[in-house]
């Protein structure tokens, strides 16, 4: 590694300055009593018999107040007389197995304890039809035997693709409670069809299942419940577009259209399916979707411990570390990667010695006219960037913004610290 001490001896690493976003951020101050009200108000709980078993699909993203929104839908649903259980929804995450499943449920506070309801994780499928062009279509088995079954899910703008609907509910019915083989099926063609592959198997579902509400929420910039709606089956479709547009109108962004580079503390697929959200990153690991700054040289630094060794999306990175590179357990970003067939997001970037050497690599190499002048813009993961740090040459454009905050000093680097520390 002399010779790369060499090169990188010199490269300048700027003093970085702390600043606050402001968002326009709408929150829910009791989201237990917005999930009763909107039940009530949609009369949804009166399609379940007394006796009826009704399962709830529960996904895997960490949906803010997901134990809550969980909890209130069983409480709901038992005082109608029906006997609420849970079914993992997540398509191929905890590893495509049953116990995986459960696992990444407890990881998320969604306990048989927490929410007063069984967990019956299978990986058991149905098919119960096939698209014109011959993709089939899949179903939980232990939802598609129960009398009744309701999706909870966020609403928000996919990573990979864009549509009239996205990510929310109609892809936890066609993927989530599709398995590991609905999920396949989806993906199969690319996520160039996504959008009207997702729309065409959520229909069939609903009319050949007996699927009956659906619980969505959106969230504001902070990553909290903004809205949160009960919505009768037949009009999810019509419902999560409209939704869509109000969650991307809240979504938070890097308040700069241009950086040279981009220092993220931690990636995980407990921060974004792919790690780091690309809306917010501008790296999109597929060309049907766009959006967010224009960013020359992207670095992680971390994974975080939720996501257990898989650093799926670390292949949007441009550097990374050896600490990073050895925490990899490569077979969990490949399984992903195989499903979605998205497979750049599991490719290595170039791997330093440390977190100093891998910063000074990008603003080597991001082509700036004056490396003392980068535009160096640090985060601590994409779901986390209420407070930002920016490299002293972008304080005076920073200042300009009416929503921003600054919080201190030009700052040197303090590398190897924990998260939480000095420019971390």
């Amino acid at each position: 590694m002399d010779i790369i001490n060499q090169l990188l001896k010199d490269i300048p690493i700027p003093k970085m300055v702390k600043i606050k976003q402001k968002f326009n951020a709408p929150e829910l101050l009791d989201v237990g009593a917005e999930v009763r009200k909107t039940l009530n108000e949609t009369k949804v709980l009166e399609r379940i018999a007394s006796g009826d078993r009704v399962a709830i699909a529960v996904g895997s993203r960490g949906v803010a107040d997901i134990p809550v929104l969980v909890r209130e839908t069983v409480l709901a649903i038992k005082s109608v007389g029906g006997k609420p259980f849970i079914v993992p929804a997540m398509g191929s995450h905890g590893g495509a197995k049953a116990d995986g499943q459960r696992d990444v449920l407890k990881q998320l506070g969604v306990t048989e304890e927490a929410v007063e309801a069984p967990i019956i994780s299978s990986m058991e499928v149905v098919k119960i039809g096939e698209l014109p062009n011959g993709l089939p279509v899949y179903f939980d088995k232990q939802a598609y035997e129960a009398d009744k079954v309701v999706v909870i899910n966020r609403v928000k703008p996919h990573t990979a693709f864009r549509g009239p609907v996205e990510s929310g509910l109609m892809k936890m019915i066609t993927i989530g409670l599709g398995k590991q083989k609905g999920a396949e099926a989806a993906h199969a063609y690319s996520f160039k069809y996504m959008a009207e592959h997702i729309i065409a198997m959520a229909r069939m579902a609903i009319e050949k299942t007996p699927l009956i509400f659906g619980l969505a929420t959106i969230e504001n910039a902070y990553d909290r419940p903004a809205k949160v709606i009960a919505v009768p089956i037949e009009e999810v479709e019509k419902k999560e577009s409209d939704l869509l547009k109000d969650a991307k109108s809240l979504m938070p962004k890097i308040p700069f259209d241009s950086i040279d580079v981009l220092v993220v503390n931690e990636l995980g697929k407990d921060i974004s399916g792919d790690g780091m959200d690309p809306n917010i990153t501008g790296r999109f690991a597929t060309p049907y979707a766009s959006g967010g700054p224009e960013v020359k040289r992207t670095v992680v630094l971390g994974l975080t411990e939720k996501t257990e060794g898989n650093a799926n999306g670390i292949g949007m990175a441009d550097m990374t570390t050896k600490a990073v590179a050895d925490q990899i357990i490569w077979e969990k970003g490949y399984a992903n990667a195989l499903t979605s067939t998205v497979i750049d997001v599991i490719k290595l970037p170039m791997v330093l010695e440390n977190d100093e050497l891998a910063v000074k690599a990008a603003i080597k190499t991001c082509n700036a006219f004056d490396l003392t002048k980068a535009r160096v813009v640090r985060i601590k993961n994409t779901l986390d960037i209420g407070e930002i740090w920016i490299s002293e040459s972008m304080v005076e454009e920073a200042k300009k913004n009416k929503d921003i905050q600054i919080l201190s000093e030009p700052t040197e680097w303090i590398f190897n610290r924990l998260i939480g520390s000095v420019n971390k």
